[in-house]
């Protein structure tokens, strides 16, 4: 009998052990295919991190001849989505119209592209400098109209924009900042960019109006609350509870008639 008891604990080891050895196999295993799916998940998202910066850049240099137009018009769309996103999730208790605010950005974006694509501006502003400014250097006679020009009637606007609000001494500074914004926009509207960048800035055009068309909206429609809670809030399920309250109420009474 002893020795049939110690020939069974002996088995009964060895299949502990075996088990064992076997259990820790198993767990090298799981741990080497968690490490490997991790490798895989990791390279997923590095690779969509790739596709996901590395297309609009791709499409910047490709479309438009450089990968900054490719950052900016991704940042833009990216903005404009995210706006849209806002609009929709806080529903009716916002007025964003943003189907109507892309419409009429689509039509800004498209106009200036054309304008700028096909140098309408330059050939104004060189119609206009060959007539007045003959002197000066063929290549550089419409940037200097075009500056002087919308700089002047910056300051001019600014001016009159500061005295209308009754800023007083602070026209001066309404003035200086209509003064830079002309500067800015004769560079613009004097130079010959081109259909690919033309087309470029009527997209960036097109994006920034539809951010600032929604944002207007947003601001000019108000915030509703009330439409906001009924969309999310239970008001209904909240009703009901109370009717079928009520009516328990009235047919089980709390303390019974003596």
């Amino acid at each position: 009998m002893g020795a049939t008891r110690d020939a069974a604990r002996r088995l009964v080891g060895a299949h502990v052990e075996l088990a064992r050895a076997e259990f820790a196999d198993i767990g090298d295993a799981i741990k080497q295919a968690a490490v490997l799916a991790g490798v895989a998940v990791g390279a997923g998202i590095f690779a969509a991190l790739l596709v996901g910066v590395g297309v609009p850049l791709w499409l910047g240099e490709w479309a438009f001849g450089s990968i900054g137009w490719g950052i900016l018009l991704g940042l833009l769309l990216l903005g404009a989505v995210a706006l849209v996103s806002v609009i929709i999730a806080l529903g009716p208790s916002v007025n964003g119209h943003v189907s109507r605010s892309f419409l009429i950005a689509a039509v800004i974006g498209i106009a200036v592209g054309v304008i700028f694509g096909l140098d309408v501006t330059n050939r104004g502003w060189t119609l206009l400098a060959d007539s007045v400014a003959g002197n000066l250097a063929a290549d550089s006679r419409p940037l200097v109209v075009g500056v002087l020009v919308l700089a002047a009637l910056g300051a001019v606007v600014g001016l009159v924009v500061g005295l209308a609000a009754g800023m007083g001494a602070g026209a001066l500074g309404s003035l200086l900042a209509g003064a830079v914004a002309g500067l800015g926009l004769g560079f613009l509207t004097a130079a010959a960019p081109g259909p690919r960048v033309g087309a470029a800035i009527g997209v960036a055009t097109g994006l920034i109006a539809w951010i600032a068309l929604m944002g207007a909206s947003l601001a000019g429609g108000g915030f509703d609350t009330d439409k906001l809670k009924d969309r999310f809030w239970p008001n209904r399920t909240i009703e009901v509870t109370k009717e079928t309250i009520e009516w328990a109420r009235e047919r089980m009474p709390l303390k019974r008639p003596s």
